[in-house]
């Protein structure tokens, strides 16, 4: 399809305002054979209406990316009338926000690059006849006098029919345009108020019972007698402090306020250029009696399918599940972004590859990741680096582990839905990341020197030591070794020459055993059996982790690197029973702690509310951040059993191997895959277990080390519990 329309803008600085672009046109709807779309992109983030009927449902059109802008194409049709009017609104969003790495230079000026124009770039075709944009646009101001993505918007419903401006062509941004990659972002959960709270500093608060991302529909009959120009101003926020007030110091910069200046009689409205991280609303100025009735959250997050359900007799555990899906929706929104309340919502490559296994059980992610993915080789510097987040704001990297989400991602979605496109479209970014720290590192064939963020808030150092005490070099070697071994496995898959990769990847493995000869934490022990690092001692080491676990009190203490491994690497040397303890505990530290406390998403840290019922630190503290909720592949693998053998990617053949435990009486675990829905059932009657399996292909199942090689279908199995 041909797209080349003007980049065109307001002819004046339109300030907080978002603009909104007019056009007129007359068409003959009776014409049988008429047919219009209209293609668009903005710099920023748009809402188009016909005839004032919303187009689409893409919510943060046109997403966001780096060096690049996608474009969608809408079928209008069906609303075309006789004489139209096309109008477009253009918000800030992301490109044109000042997110961080944009911040103003100290003498309080805004950043050039929120000086950005509102730029808009379509084109209506109806019947192959082309209206694009170009100079005989207008343009006026809209009911949106301000909207940023951390500070929130301001709607004033008085505003109407404000006078035409003319506005100009001008070049663009420059990038390039692309068709709609990854998954559109739509609403999705609508949530009614679970309470309406009255706090001890008198204020009133509503409860929607969950923490999500989005945004809140205010809806406001006739009958409430709404005055025009009366005011609604509210706030956003997470959690109520151990009083029970309202509590937003963990937003941090991120003001998060929605205002809206209402009309008279009957309205409804919402947010639609924002978004916000939340659980709860403060009504800082409302003009009628409160009435739950009068608020809707409505969740928001790219739309993937879901695919994956777990399910088990321990209400805790099904809790916690729920708070990883609920973590996922969250900050799958368009980018894999670390949290979406306070002054970041940024796309850390370092969570994103922790969590990706779980992500894609959990939904279908494979189009998600594959424009995410396109923009990381994008952002990926010539030498090969890869900055902290993606898309790039920051111009800072790499730390291992976070930019080894270059080798990590593409192989997991590769495994879980078993097309080689996307190791063809990142395999020289892959490269590129491998010879990087080839290139950059102070000692030939291990990671030396360099800056990372380590185990990031393990517990394993004092608390102010978040990068944890898990040595840097020894954890920037290990995944130096892993990535190049991604690569060999990944060039093999796509018939490349990688014999260079494959000696290095041996030079690499035989300098980190002569260098490293103990295991200090218990990351170093997790990371050096994960990546296959022990010079053939595994069960050494791992019986040194089951009782460096044990020495700690039966306590996890590692952070965001080891983690997601932690439980595999028990499991996988016989200590399954050891991992059940881990997962099961309930006291701090454990994935159960925050669920005791109310968490309906996962924690940043494993006490973002202490035992006491005092905060963490403000600096750092985000209730919805996903990164731990990783735990939920070990238990859709591990526990249930449920994995894509490598051989066959993508579950055209299926592993199927549960490890039940007692303490946990019973256990469901499910995963439609491209091939069809696994399913994975234990339960523990009196001294024996029943398993009951379902698969679409031919699967080998183990059972109580017992393997069978069976066909498609439904299959049930006992043994003795051990």
């Amino acid at each position: 399809m041909s797209f080349q329309a003007n980049w065109i803008k307001p002819q004046r600085d339109f300030g907080d305002v978002c603009p909104t672009f007019v056009k007129a046109f007359a068409a003959n709807p009776s014409k049988k054979s008429k047919r219009a779309t209209l293609t668009i992109t903005a710099m920023g983030v748009y809402e188009a209406e016909l005839n004032g009927t919303r187009i689409g449902d893409y919510v943060l059109a046109p997403g966001w990316t780096t060096k690049r802008l996608q474009y969608q194409v809408y079928d209008v049709t069906h609303l075309l009338k006789k004489e139209n009017t096309l109008t477009i609104t253009v918000g800030r969003g992301w490109q044109r926000s000042p997110l961080p790495g944009w911040t103003p230079p100290e003498s309080g000026e805004k950043h050039p690059r929120t000086q950005q124009p509102a730029g808009l770039y379509a084109q209506l075709t109806l019947d192959g006849e082309i209206m694009e944009t170009d100079d005989s646009w207008q343009v006026q101001e809209s009911p949106v006098r301000f909207s940023e993505i951390y500070d929130g918007e301001h709607y004033d419903a008085t505003v109407s029919g404000t006078p035409l401006e003319a506005v100009e062509i001008y070049p663009g941004p420059g990038w390039p345009l692309v068709p709609q990659q990854g998954d559109e972002i739509r609403e999705q959960d609508r949530l009614r108020p679970a309470a309406v709270l009255t706090t001890p500093k008198g204020e009133t608060v509503i409860d929607f019972g969950q923490n999500m991302t989005g945004y809140v529909e205010l809806s406001l009959p006739a009958q409430a007698n709404v005055r025009a120009g009366s005011q609604v101003a509210i706030s956003f926020a997470e959690v109520l402090d151990k009083d029970g007030n309202f509590y937003t110091e963990n937003y941090r910069g991120a003001k998060s306020i929605m205002k809206y200046t209402c009309i008279d009689g009957e309205q409804r409205y919402k947010s639609a250029f924002t978004f916000y991280g939340f659980r709860y609303i403060r009504l800082d100025a409302f003009p009628v009696a409160v009435d739950a009735a009068y608020f809707t959250a409505i969740a928001v997050h790219s739309d993937m399918e879901r695919t994956g359900y777990i399910e088990s007799s321990h209400p805790l555990i099904n809790r916690l599940f729920e708070n990883v899906i609920w973590g996922q929706k969250g900050n799958f929104l368009d980018v894999p972004t670390d949290c979406p309340q306070r002054d970041e919502r940024l796309g850390w490559t370092g969570d994103a590859q922790a969590f990706i296994k779980t992500a894609a059980y959990n939904f279908d992610v494979e189009r998600f990741f594959t424009k995410w993915l396109a923009d990381l080789a994008l952002d990926q510097t010539e030498s090969g680096l890869v900055h902290h987040v993606i898309p790039d704001v920051l111009n800072e990297g790499a730390s291992a582990a976070w930019a080894d989400a270059a080798t990590i991602c593409p192989w997991e979605i590769y495994l879980a839905y078993g097309d080689a496109a996307i190791l063809e479209n990142q395999f020289a970014s892959m490269c590129k990341w491998v010879d990087y720290i080839t290139a950059h590192t102070k000692d030939q064939y291990l990671w030396t020197g360099g800056t990372h963020f380590g185990d990031w808030l393990a517990l394993d150092s004092p608390a102010e030591h978040i990068r944890g005490s898990t040595r840097a070099d020894f954890l920037a070697s290990a995944f130096y070794a892993h990535s190049t071994h991604l690569v060999v496995k990944a060039g093999k898959v796509l018939g490349r020459d990688v014999a260079a990769y494959e000696s290095l990847y041996e030079h690499i493995v035989k300098t980190f055993l002569d260098r490293y000869r103990d295991y200090r934490t218990q990351t170093e022990h997790v990371l050096a059996l994960h990546f296959g690092l022990t010079g053939g001692n595994e069960e050494a080491v791992a019986k040194s982790l089951m009782r460096k676990v044990a020495m700690d009190g039966y306590m996890l203490q590692t952070g965001f690197v080891g983690t997601p491994y932690l439980l595999h690497v028990l499991s996988t040397y016989g200590y399954t029973k050891l991992a059940y303890t881990l997962l099961l505990r309930e006291e701090y530290p454990s994935w159960l702690y925050p669920v005791t406390k109310g968490a309906t998403t996962i924690w940043e840290r494993w006490d973002s509310i202490k035992p006491d019922g005092d905060f963490q630190t403000t600096e750092m503290n985000s209730f919805n951040h996903y990164a731990y909720g990783a735990v939920a592949d070990w238990i859709y693998g591990v526990a249930a059993g449920i994995k894509p053998v490598e051989a066959a990617p993508g579950y055209r053949k299926v592993q199927i191997a549960p490890q039940p435990d007692a303490r946990l009486g019973w256990l469901s675990a499910s995963v439609k895959t491209r091939q069809g829905l696994v399913r994975s059932k234990w339960q523990v009657i009196e001294d024996r277990v029943r398993y009951d399996i379902e698969t679409p292909v031919p699967a080998e199942i183990c059972i109580a080390g017992q393997v069978y090689e069976v066909e498609k279908g439904c299959h049930t199995f006992y043994s003795n519990i051990e």
